[in-house]
C-alpha cells in the first residue's frame, strides 16, 4: 500500500468512474485499474462494487477512503510546512548575542524579522560568550554573534568573520578632551574609562600608555547604561563607535578624536556548531546580521 494507491481510491470514489478518475490523475486507465486491483489484493477484499457503469464503494472501501482522505490531508500539510520552512515563512531561531552585538543588532533584527518574516519566532539572548557557548552546544541556541577575541580555537565551532567595526572613545559634549588639540592616549586614560571589556591587545596598549597602572573604572555588558553614564559625567566609553551612533547623531555624545597610533577595530563573528544543519530561519538571521554589521561598518560617525 502506498500514498498513490490511496489517492487513486479517493479519486475513483469521488468521480464514480475509472475513466474519469484516471484522466484526472493523468494516468492510463489500465494503469489506474491495476493500482486499485493491487490495493484490493493487499487488503484481501474488494473496495469497489462494479455495478454496470456505476462504481460504488463497498463497506471496506468507504472505511479505507475515509482514512485515506485524512492521511492524504496530513501529507499535504507536511509538504506545505516543509515548503514554508524552506522558504523561511515559518519556524524559529534562537540567537545569542554578546554585549556590543546586542546593542547593534537586537532592534534592527527584530524589526526586519517582523516586517519580512512575521511568522518566524525569534528569541534573542544576551550574555557573556562562555555561557552563550554552553547554550549553543546544548542546542538551546542556534547561533551566536560575539567578539572574536572571546572565542578559543574550538574544533566544534564554525566561525564566520563579520566586517570589522571601528572602535574608539566616546564622551559627553563639552568634555575637556574635546577642547584644544587631539588628545594623547595618556590624556584620555586620565579620565575614568568604561567598557564591556578589553581584548588582550587593547589591554596591553593602554597599559603601556599608563605605566603607573590602568584598570577599567566601569565594566558592564549593558552598553546603554555605560553610554548614559558617559553622557552625564566626565567618564569616557571605549567600545564600538557604531553602538553610540544614535546618541552622537542627536548630540547627546561625541566621539573623542582618536589618539595617534590608537586606531582600533572590533571583530565580530557569526558562530554555529560545525556539522549542524542550518535551518532556513537561522540562515535568514545570519543574512540580516551580516547586513546590519555591514551597514554599521559604513555608517561610522566622523572623527
Amino acid at each position: 500500500m502506498n500514498l498513490s494507491q490511496l489517492a487513486h481510491l479517493v479519486a475513483l470514489l469521488e468521480t464514480g468512474s475509472f475513466t474519469r478518475a484516471a484522466e484526472s490523475l493523468h494516468l492510463s486507465q489500465p494503469a489506474f485499474s491495476r493500482s486499485i486491483q493491487l490495493l484490493e489484493a493487499e487488503l484481501g477484499a474488494p473496495l469497489v462494487d462494479r455495478i454496470g457503469k456505476r462504481n460504488e464503494a463497498t463497506p471496506l472501501g468507504r472505511q479505507v477512503a475515509q482514512r485515506a482522505r485524512r492521511v492524504l490531508a496530513e501529507v499535504h500539510e507536511i509538504r506545505r510546512e516543509a515548503e514554508m520552512l524552506a522558504q523561511g515563512q515559518t519556524g524559529s531561531v534562537a540567537l545569542g548575542l554578546g554585549a556590543a552585538p546586542s546593542a547593534l543588532l537586537s532592534v534592527p533584527l527584530m524589526r526586519r524579522m517582523l516586517h519580512a518574516h512575521p511568522a518566524l519566532r525569534v528569541k534573542l539572548s544576551r550574555g557573556p560568550t562562555d555561557s552563550l557557548l554552553v547554550s549553543l552546544r546544548e542546542r538551546t541556541l542556534d547561533a551566536l554573534v560575539v567578539h572574536v577575541r572571546t572565542l578559543d580555537n574550538d574544533a566544534d565551532l564554525d566561525v564566520a568573520p563579520m566586517p570589522a567595526l571601528a572602535s574608539g572613545f566616546v564622551c559627553r559634549p563639552g568634555h575637556p578632551l574635546l577642547k584644544g588639540a587631539r588628545p594623547s592616549l595618556p590624556q584620555v586614560l586620565a579620565y575614568p574609562v568604561m567598557s564591556t571589556g578589553l581584548s588582550p591587545e587593547i589591554a596591553r596598549r593602554v597599559a603601556a600608555a599608563r605605566p603607573d597602572g590602568f584598570a577599567l573604572h566601569r565594566e558592564s555588558e549593558d552598553i546603554a547604561c555605560l553610554l548614559d553614564i558617559a553622557a552625564q559625567s566626565d567618564a569616557v566609553f571605549l567600545g564600538v563607535l557604531a553602538s553610540a551612533a544614535a546618541q552622537i547623531a542627536d548630540g547627546a555624545l561625541a566621539r573623542v578624536p582618536p589618539p595617534a597610533d590608537f586606531d582600533i577595530a572590533a571583530h565580530f563573528a557569526f558562530v554555529t556548531l560545525r556539522g549542524r544543519s542550518e535551518s532556513p530561519a537561522t540562515r535568514i538571521a545570519r543574512e540580516i546580521c551580516f547586513d546590519q554589521i555591514g551597514l554599521a561598518a559604513g555608517e561610522l560617525p566622523p572623527s
